[in-house]
Protein backbone atom coordinates (compact mmCIF):
# COMPACT_ATOMS: atom_id res chain seq x y z
CA UNK A 1 0.00 0.00 0.00
CA UNK A 2 1.18 3.26 -0.73
CA UNK A 3 0.87 6.28 1.26
CA UNK A 4 1.00 9.76 -0.90
CA UNK A 5 0.38 13.19 -0.23
CA UNK A 6 1.66 13.72 2.88
CA UNK A 7 3.38 17.10 4.88
CA UNK A 8 5.89 16.11 6.53
CA UNK A 9 6.00 17.90 9.64
CA UNK A 10 8.02 16.41 12.95
CA UNK A 11 8.58 17.27 16.43
CA UNK A 12 9.93 21.43 16.14
CA UNK A 13 12.39 21.08 18.36
CA UNK A 14 14.22 18.94 16.09
CA UNK A 15 13.92 20.86 13.67
CA UNK A 16 15.14 23.61 15.47
CA UNK A 17 18.07 21.07 17.16
CA UNK A 18 19.62 19.38 14.23
CA UNK A 19 23.20 19.41 13.98
CA UNK A 20 24.63 22.30 11.56
CA UNK A 21 27.58 20.88 10.55
CA UNK A 22 30.72 23.00 9.96
CA UNK A 23 33.16 20.72 8.83
CA UNK A 24 33.10 16.76 7.83
CA UNK A 25 32.08 14.86 10.81
CA UNK A 26 35.70 12.91 11.98
CA UNK A 27 34.77 9.12 12.84
CA UNK A 28 37.07 6.41 14.27
CA UNK A 29 35.55 2.91 14.35
CA UNK A 30 37.01 0.13 16.24
CA UNK A 31 35.69 -3.40 15.85
CA UNK A 32 36.33 -6.09 17.78
CA UNK A 33 35.45 -10.28 16.93
CA UNK A 34 32.38 -10.81 18.92
CA UNK A 35 29.58 -8.77 17.22
CA UNK A 36 30.63 -5.21 18.95
CA UNK A 37 32.23 -2.25 17.94
CA UNK A 38 33.07 1.34 19.38
CA UNK A 39 32.54 4.25 17.37
CA UNK A 40 33.88 7.99 18.33
CA UNK A 41 32.73 10.72 16.15
CA UNK A 42 33.90 14.16 16.29
CA UNK A 43 31.43 16.72 14.72
CA UNK A 44 31.27 20.58 15.09
CA UNK A 45 27.83 21.77 16.37
CA UNK A 46 25.28 24.28 17.37
CA UNK A 47 24.54 23.81 21.34
CA UNK A 48 21.30 25.23 23.01
CA UNK A 49 21.35 28.15 25.10
CA UNK A 50 21.87 28.20 28.87
CA UNK A 51 19.78 24.79 28.29
CA UNK A 52 17.70 23.25 25.35
CA UNK A 53 17.00 20.60 23.10
CA UNK A 54 19.67 18.84 20.72
CA UNK A 55 19.65 16.05 18.21
CA UNK A 56 22.36 13.46 17.43
CA UNK A 57 21.31 11.71 14.31
CA UNK A 58 22.96 8.81 12.28
CA UNK A 59 23.90 6.97 15.20
CA UNK A 60 23.79 2.69 14.98
CA UNK A 61 20.41 1.11 15.06
CA UNK A 62 21.42 -0.80 17.83
CA UNK A 63 23.15 1.64 19.53
CA UNK A 64 23.84 0.47 23.14
CA UNK A 65 22.78 4.11 24.99
CA UNK A 66 23.94 3.11 28.32
CA UNK A 67 27.52 3.64 26.65
CA UNK A 68 27.20 6.74 25.09
CA UNK A 69 30.28 9.73 25.82
CA UNK A 70 29.61 13.27 25.54
CA UNK A 71 32.54 15.45 25.83
CA UNK A 72 32.47 19.08 24.43
CA UNK A 73 36.39 19.88 23.01
CA UNK A 74 35.98 23.59 22.59
CA UNK A 75 34.61 23.78 26.30
CA UNK A 76 34.17 20.81 28.08
CA UNK A 77 33.62 22.92 31.31
CA UNK A 78 30.72 24.65 30.22
CA UNK A 79 28.40 21.78 28.64
CA UNK A 80 26.63 19.23 29.88
CA UNK A 81 24.27 16.72 28.97
CA UNK A 82 21.18 16.98 31.55
CA UNK A 83 18.88 14.04 30.13
CA UNK A 84 19.68 11.72 27.30
CA UNK A 85 16.51 9.78 24.88
CA UNK A 86 17.78 7.36 22.26
CA UNK A 87 14.55 7.75 19.76
CA UNK A 88 14.27 4.65 17.66
CA UNK A 89 10.89 4.69 16.57
CA UNK A 90 11.55 4.84 12.87
CA UNK A 91 8.58 5.81 10.10
CA UNK A 92 7.09 3.07 8.77
CA UNK A 93 3.72 2.81 6.51
CA UNK A 94 2.00 0.40 9.72
CA UNK A 95 2.79 2.73 11.97
CA UNK A 96 1.78 5.86 10.68
CA UNK A 97 -1.57 4.12 10.00
CA UNK A 98 -1.64 3.09 13.40
CA UNK A 99 -0.76 6.72 15.02
CA UNK A 100 -4.08 7.77 12.54
CA UNK A 101 -6.42 5.48 14.54
CA UNK A 102 -9.84 7.71 15.49
CA UNK A 103 -8.91 10.42 12.87
CA UNK A 104 -9.91 11.31 9.51
CA UNK A 105 -8.26 9.60 6.72
CA UNK A 106 -8.79 9.79 2.72
CA UNK A 107 -7.89 6.39 0.72
CA UNK A 108 -7.88 5.47 -2.57
CA UNK A 109 -9.04 2.25 -3.85
CA UNK A 110 -7.89 0.54 -7.42
CA UNK A 111 -11.71 0.97 -8.70
CA UNK A 112 -14.52 3.82 -7.34
CA UNK A 113 -14.43 7.18 -5.84
CA UNK A 114 -11.93 8.14 -2.83
CA UNK A 115 -13.13 6.79 0.60
CA UNK A 116 -13.23 9.46 3.56
CA UNK A 117 -14.02 8.54 6.83
CA UNK A 118 -12.66 7.88 10.89
CA UNK A 119 -9.89 5.12 10.48
CA UNK A 120 -11.10 2.22 13.18
CA UNK A 121 -8.17 -0.05 12.48
CA UNK A 122 -5.24 -1.11 10.82
CA UNK A 123 -5.27 -5.11 11.43
CA UNK A 124 -5.22 -7.04 8.40
CA UNK A 125 -7.86 -5.08 6.78
CA UNK A 126 -8.51 -0.99 6.89
CA UNK A 127 -11.83 -0.56 9.12
CA UNK A 128 -13.14 3.21 8.09
CA UNK A 129 -16.21 4.80 9.62
CA UNK A 130 -17.81 7.35 7.01
CA UNK A 131 -19.75 9.96 7.52
CA UNK A 132 -23.18 8.69 7.91
CA UNK A 133 -21.60 5.84 10.14
CA UNK A 134 -21.24 2.94 7.76
CA UNK A 135 -18.59 0.97 8.37
CA UNK A 136 -16.22 -0.06 5.27
CA UNK A 137 -13.92 -3.15 5.95
CA UNK A 138 -11.51 -3.17 3.39
CA UNK A 139 -8.51 -5.19 2.67
CA UNK A 140 -5.00 -3.74 2.24
CA UNK A 141 -3.90 -4.80 -1.71
CA UNK A 142 -7.45 -2.79 -2.46
CA UNK A 143 -5.86 0.52 -1.64
CA UNK A 144 -4.25 2.34 -4.00
CA UNK A 145 -2.91 5.31 -1.82
CA UNK A 146 -3.79 6.75 1.72
CA UNK A 147 -3.62 10.40 1.73
CA UNK A 148 -2.89 11.70 5.23
CA UNK A 149 -2.27 15.35 6.13
CA UNK A 150 0.89 15.04 8.08
CA UNK A 151 3.63 13.00 9.69
CA UNK A 152 2.77 11.56 13.33
CA UNK A 153 4.47 13.33 16.19
CA UNK A 154 7.14 11.02 17.69
CA UNK A 155 8.34 9.23 14.42
CA UNK A 156 11.70 9.81 12.88
CA UNK A 157 13.18 8.71 10.07
CA UNK A 158 16.28 7.32 11.25
CA UNK A 159 17.93 6.49 14.46
CA UNK A 160 18.66 9.84 17.03
CA UNK A 161 19.82 10.66 20.21
CA UNK A 162 18.07 13.65 22.01
CA UNK A 163 19.90 15.17 24.70
CA UNK A 164 18.71 18.08 26.88
CA UNK A 165 21.80 20.28 27.76
CA UNK A 166 23.33 22.79 29.94
CA UNK A 167 25.62 25.16 27.85
CA UNK A 168 27.59 27.74 29.53
CA UNK A 169 29.57 28.78 26.47
CA UNK A 170 29.35 29.62 22.47
CA UNK A 171 26.98 28.18 20.93
CA UNK A 172 29.24 26.59 17.78
CA UNK A 173 31.33 24.07 19.61
CA UNK A 174 33.31 20.61 18.45
CA UNK A 175 32.05 17.72 20.46
CA UNK A 176 33.33 13.93 20.95
CA UNK A 177 30.59 11.42 20.97
CA UNK A 178 31.27 7.82 21.38
CA UNK A 179 29.10 4.38 21.56
CA UNK A 180 29.23 1.09 21.74
CA UNK A 181 27.25 -1.04 18.88
CA UNK A 182 26.58 -4.32 18.10
CA UNK A 183 26.02 -5.65 14.50
CA UNK A 184 29.35 -5.42 13.47
CA UNK A 185 32.31 -7.79 13.44
CA UNK A 186 35.06 -8.89 11.61
CA UNK A 187 37.13 -11.81 11.03
CA UNK A 188 40.29 -13.27 8.89
CA UNK A 189 40.60 -15.27 6.10
CA UNK A 190 43.48 -17.68 4.57
CA UNK A 191 44.26 -18.56 1.22
CA UNK A 192 47.58 -21.07 1.05
CA UNK A 193 49.02 -22.18 -1.92
CA UNK A 194 51.02 -25.34 -1.67
CA UNK A 195 53.56 -25.69 -3.95
CA UNK A 196 54.33 -28.85 -6.34
CA UNK A 197 55.79 -30.84 -3.75
CA UNK A 198 54.42 -29.82 -0.30
CA UNK A 199 57.15 -27.64 0.96
CA UNK A 200 56.43 -24.58 0.58
CA UNK A 201 53.47 -22.06 0.80
CA UNK A 202 52.26 -19.46 -0.91
CA UNK A 203 49.91 -17.42 2.15
CA UNK A 204 47.84 -14.58 1.66
CA UNK A 205 45.25 -13.17 4.38
CA UNK A 206 42.44 -10.89 4.09
CA UNK A 207 39.52 -9.41 7.04
CA UNK A 208 36.25 -9.60 6.44
CA UNK A 209 34.11 -6.93 7.96
CA UNK A 210 30.75 -7.33 8.08
CA UNK A 211 28.16 -4.02 9.16
CA UNK A 212 24.81 -4.77 10.16
CA UNK A 213 24.58 -2.31 12.94
CA UNK A 214 22.39 0.26 11.16
CA UNK A 215 24.45 3.07 10.20
CA UNK A 216 26.90 3.81 7.68
CA UNK A 217 29.92 5.55 8.39
CA UNK A 218 31.96 7.41 5.75
CA UNK A 219 35.98 8.03 5.17
CA UNK A 220 36.16 6.06 8.65
CA UNK A 221 39.62 5.66 10.64
CA UNK A 222 39.32 1.60 11.04
CA UNK A 223 40.93 -0.36 13.62
CA UNK A 224 40.46 -4.12 14.25
CA UNK A 225 40.77 -5.76 17.87
CA UNK A 226 41.93 -9.62 17.80
CA UNK A 227 41.41 -10.92 21.11
CA UNK A 228 38.95 -12.03 23.29
CA UNK A 229 37.32 -9.05 24.87
CA UNK A 230 35.50 -10.07 27.88
CA UNK A 231 32.09 -8.53 28.13
CA UNK A 232 29.33 -7.90 31.30
CA UNK A 233 26.40 -9.22 29.12
CA UNK A 234 26.26 -11.49 25.63
CA UNK A 235 25.73 -8.83 22.80
CA UNK A 236 22.51 -8.34 21.24
CA UNK A 237 21.49 -11.29 18.56
CA UNK A 238 21.52 -9.40 15.06
CA UNK A 239 19.98 -10.75 12.49
CA UNK A 240 21.57 -11.10 9.35
CA UNK A 241 20.25 -9.36 6.04
CA UNK A 242 21.41 -9.39 2.83
CA UNK A 243 24.70 -8.29 2.77
CA UNK A 244 26.79 -6.15 -0.33
CA UNK A 245 30.08 -7.48 -0.74
CA UNK A 246 32.74 -4.99 -1.33
CA UNK A 247 36.92 -6.13 -1.84
CA UNK A 248 39.51 -4.02 -1.64
CA UNK A 249 43.22 -4.98 -2.64
CA UNK A 250 46.49 -3.15 -2.09
CA UNK A 251 49.95 -3.08 -0.49
CA UNK A 252 49.50 -4.10 3.35
CA UNK A 253 47.49 -0.84 4.62
CA UNK A 254 47.30 -2.41 8.05
CA UNK A 255 49.54 -1.38 10.81
CA UNK A 256 49.68 -4.22 14.17
CA UNK A 257 50.84 -3.66 17.48
CA UNK A 258 50.77 -4.81 20.88
CA UNK A 259 47.61 -3.55 22.70
CA UNK A 260 46.88 -4.27 26.29
CA UNK A 261 46.53 -8.21 26.09
CA UNK A 262 45.42 -7.97 22.76
CA UNK A 263 46.69 -6.84 19.57
CA UNK A 264 45.48 -3.88 17.13
CA UNK A 265 45.52 -3.54 13.57
CA UNK A 266 45.19 0.32 11.65
CA UNK A 267 44.03 0.44 8.23
CA UNK A 268 46.77 3.34 7.57
CA UNK A 269 43.85 4.66 4.99
CA UNK A 270 40.57 5.82 5.40
CA UNK A 271 37.50 3.05 4.69
CA UNK A 272 33.49 3.45 4.03
CA UNK A 273 31.64 0.96 6.18
CA UNK A 274 28.36 0.92 4.85
CA UNK A 275 25.38 -0.49 6.44
CA UNK A 276 24.28 -3.71 5.07
CA UNK A 277 27.95 -4.56 3.65
CA UNK A 278 30.67 -6.78 3.92
CA UNK A 279 33.82 -5.29 3.02
CA UNK A 280 37.22 -7.75 2.46
CA UNK A 281 40.62 -5.98 2.68
CA UNK A 282 44.26 -7.16 2.11
CA UNK A 283 45.64 -7.75 5.86
CA UNK A 284 48.88 -8.53 4.39
CA UNK A 285 50.19 -9.69 0.70
CA UNK A 286 51.40 -13.36 -0.75
CA UNK A 287 54.28 -14.48 2.19
CA UNK A 288 56.57 -17.21 0.76
CA UNK A 289 56.75 -20.11 3.92
CA UNK A 290 58.11 -23.61 4.60
CA UNK A 291 55.56 -26.49 5.32
CA UNK A 292 55.73 -29.44 6.66
CA UNK A 293 53.66 -32.25 5.41
CA UNK A 294 52.66 -35.11 8.33
CA UNK A 295 50.49 -38.16 8.43
CA UNK A 296 49.63 -39.16 11.74
CA UNK A 297 47.80 -42.23 12.77
CA UNK A 298 45.50 -42.27 15.94
CA UNK A 299 44.03 -45.74 15.78
CA UNK A 300 41.92 -45.38 18.99
CA UNK A 301 39.97 -42.34 17.37
CA UNK A 302 40.43 -43.43 13.81
CA UNK A 303 40.26 -47.12 13.40
CA UNK A 304 41.16 -46.82 9.29
CA UNK A 305 41.95 -43.11 8.63
CA UNK A 306 45.39 -41.59 8.39
CA UNK A 307 45.25 -37.46 8.99
CA UNK A 308 47.26 -34.93 6.49
CA UNK A 309 48.58 -31.87 8.57
CA UNK A 310 50.26 -28.86 7.33
CA UNK A 311 52.56 -26.91 9.61
CA UNK A 312 54.24 -23.97 9.72
CA UNK A 313 56.64 -21.54 11.90
CA UNK A 314 54.76 -17.66 11.93
CA UNK A 315 58.44 -16.75 12.04
CA UNK A 316 59.75 -13.25 10.35
CA UNK A 317 62.61 -15.74 9.39
CA UNK A 318 60.15 -18.19 7.90
CA UNK A 319 58.22 -15.18 5.71
CA UNK A 320 55.22 -14.39 8.66
CA UNK A 321 56.07 -12.97 11.88
CA UNK A 322 53.25 -11.16 12.42
CA UNK A 323 50.58 -12.04 14.86
CA UNK A 324 48.05 -14.18 13.15
CA UNK A 325 44.14 -13.30 13.96
CA UNK A 326 41.76 -16.04 14.14
CA UNK A 327 40.02 -17.32 11.17
CA UNK A 328 39.85 -20.11 8.36
CA UNK A 329 42.57 -21.35 6.45
CA UNK A 330 41.94 -22.80 2.72
CA UNK A 331 44.64 -24.95 1.24
CA UNK A 332 44.71 -24.96 -2.32
CA UNK A 333 47.31 -26.67 -4.94
CA UNK A 334 47.96 -25.97 -8.48
CA UNK A 335 47.08 -28.65 -10.82
CA UNK A 336 48.14 -27.36 -14.86
CA UNK A 337 46.42 -23.80 -14.99
CA UNK A 338 43.86 -24.03 -12.33
CA UNK A 339 43.73 -24.24 -8.38
CA UNK A 340 42.38 -26.97 -6.65
CA UNK A 341 40.97 -26.73 -2.67
CA UNK A 342 42.58 -29.71 -0.84
CA UNK A 343 41.69 -28.96 3.14
CA UNK A 344 40.69 -26.28 5.52
CA UNK A 345 40.86 -25.38 8.92
CA UNK A 346 40.41 -23.04 11.58
CA UNK A 347 43.74 -21.33 13.82
CA UNK A 348 43.15 -19.46 16.92
CA UNK A 349 44.53 -16.20 17.39
CA UNK A 350 48.78 -16.43 17.20
CA UNK A 351 51.48 -14.68 18.02
CA UNK A 352 54.35 -14.70 16.57
CA UNK A 353 57.10 -17.63 16.75
CA UNK A 354 54.06 -19.71 17.41
CA UNK A 355 53.58 -23.01 15.19
CA UNK A 356 50.41 -23.32 12.87
CA UNK A 357 49.13 -27.32 12.45
CA UNK A 358 46.63 -27.17 9.85
CA UNK A 359 44.57 -30.33 9.64
CA UNK A 360 43.72 -31.17 6.02
CA UNK A 361 41.82 -34.26 5.86
CA UNK A 362 42.49 -37.67 5.55
CA UNK A 363 44.88 -39.43 3.38
CA UNK A 364 43.08 -41.37 0.09
CA UNK A 365 46.01 -44.00 0.12
CA UNK A 366 47.32 -44.48 3.28
CA UNK A 367 45.25 -47.21 5.38
CA UNK A 368 46.21 -47.79 9.45
CA UNK A 369 44.69 -50.71 11.47
CA UNK A 370 45.14 -51.25 15.16
CA UNK A 371 45.07 -54.44 17.04
CA UNK A 372 45.11 -55.46 20.49
CA UNK A 373 47.12 -59.17 20.74
CA UNK A 374 47.02 -59.78 24.00
CA UNK A 375 45.97 -58.32 27.39
CA UNK A 376 46.40 -59.93 31.05
CA UNK A 377 45.90 -58.36 34.58
CA UNK A 378 48.98 -58.44 36.56
CA UNK A 379 47.74 -58.24 40.34
CA UNK A 380 44.42 -56.08 41.50
CA UNK A 381 46.31 -52.93 40.31
CA UNK A 382 48.52 -53.60 36.81
CA UNK A 383 47.78 -54.87 33.51
CA UNK A 384 50.03 -55.68 30.51
CA UNK A 385 49.17 -55.28 27.42
CA UNK A 386 50.39 -56.13 23.70
CA UNK A 387 49.37 -53.98 20.84
CA UNK A 388 49.89 -54.36 16.95
CA UNK A 389 49.75 -51.40 14.23
CA UNK A 390 50.21 -52.14 10.82
CA UNK A 391 50.30 -49.29 8.20
CA UNK A 392 50.01 -49.63 4.12
CA UNK A 393 50.96 -47.19 1.83
CA UNK A 394 49.30 -47.02 -2.03
CA UNK A 395 51.60 -44.49 -2.72
CA UNK A 396 54.70 -44.19 -5.25
CA UNK A 397 56.79 -42.74 -2.84
CA UNK A 398 57.88 -43.64 0.58
CA UNK A 399 56.16 -42.05 3.47
CA UNK A 400 56.81 -41.56 7.78
CA UNK A 401 53.51 -42.17 9.56
CA UNK A 402 53.77 -40.37 13.52
CA UNK A 403 51.65 -43.39 15.28
CA UNK A 404 49.56 -42.03 18.58
CA UNK A 405 48.51 -43.83 21.40
CA UNK A 406 46.64 -43.21 24.51
CA UNK A 407 47.93 -44.80 27.76
CA UNK A 408 46.62 -44.00 30.89
CA UNK A 409 47.29 -44.77 34.44
CA UNK A 410 51.26 -44.99 35.33
CA UNK A 411 53.07 -46.66 32.29
CA UNK A 412 56.06 -47.88 30.73
CA UNK A 413 56.66 -49.30 27.51
CA UNK A 414 58.30 -52.56 28.22
CA UNK A 415 59.26 -53.50 24.39
CA UNK A 416 58.49 -51.95 20.95
CA UNK A 417 59.80 -52.77 17.55
CA UNK A 418 60.52 -48.88 17.28
CA UNK A 419 61.79 -46.13 19.85
CA UNK A 420 58.52 -44.33 20.79
CA UNK A 421 58.49 -40.96 22.30
CA UNK A 422 56.72 -39.59 25.60
CA UNK A 423 54.58 -36.39 24.68
CA UNK A 424 53.11 -36.41 27.82
CA UNK A 425 52.03 -38.09 30.63
CA UNK A 426 48.92 -40.18 28.55
CA UNK A 427 50.46 -40.38 25.27
CA UNK A 428 53.17 -42.29 23.75
CA UNK A 429 54.40 -41.57 19.67
CA UNK A 430 56.44 -43.75 17.05
CA UNK A 431 57.41 -42.33 13.98
CA UNK A 432 57.02 -45.35 11.17
CA UNK A 433 58.84 -45.25 8.22
CA UNK A 434 56.37 -47.04 4.72
CA UNK A 435 57.78 -47.66 1.87
CA UNK A 436 56.24 -46.80 -1.46
CA UNK A 437 53.48 -49.49 -2.32
CA UNK A 438 54.67 -50.97 1.08
CA UNK A 439 53.42 -51.91 4.30
CA UNK A 440 55.04 -51.74 7.77
CA UNK A 441 54.16 -52.71 11.33
CA UNK A 442 54.55 -51.59 14.95
CA UNK A 443 54.46 -54.01 17.86
CA UNK A 444 55.01 -52.98 21.16
CA UNK A 445 54.29 -53.91 25.17
CA UNK A 446 52.60 -51.46 27.71
CA UNK A 447 52.86 -52.17 31.45
CA UNK A 448 50.38 -49.84 33.40
CA UNK A 449 49.38 -49.76 36.87
CA UNK A 450 46.87 -47.28 38.82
Amino acid sequence: MKIAGMVWTILPVLFLATPILAQSPQVRVTVYNNNLALVHETRQMDLPKPTGICSYRDVAAYIDPTSVHFKSVSNAAAVRVLEQNFEYDLVSAEKILQRYIDQNVRLMPKQGSPIEGKLLSTGGNLVVQAADNSIRILNNSEIVATELPKLPEGLITRPTLIWQIQNNGPANQMVEVSYLTSGMSWHAEYVGVLDANDQNMDLTAWVSIENNCGATYKDAKLLLVAGDVHRAAPPVNILRKGVQMEMLAAAPDFEEKEFFEYHLYTLTRTATLKNNQQKQVELFPAARTPVTKEYTYDGARNQKKVNVTITFKNKKEAGLGIALPAGKVRLYKPEGEAQVLVGEDNIDHTPRDEEVRLNVGDAFDIVGERQQMSYRQVGDRASEEKVKISLRNHKDAAISVIVVEHLGGDWRITESTLQHKKKDAQTAEWRVPVPARGEASLEYTVFRTW
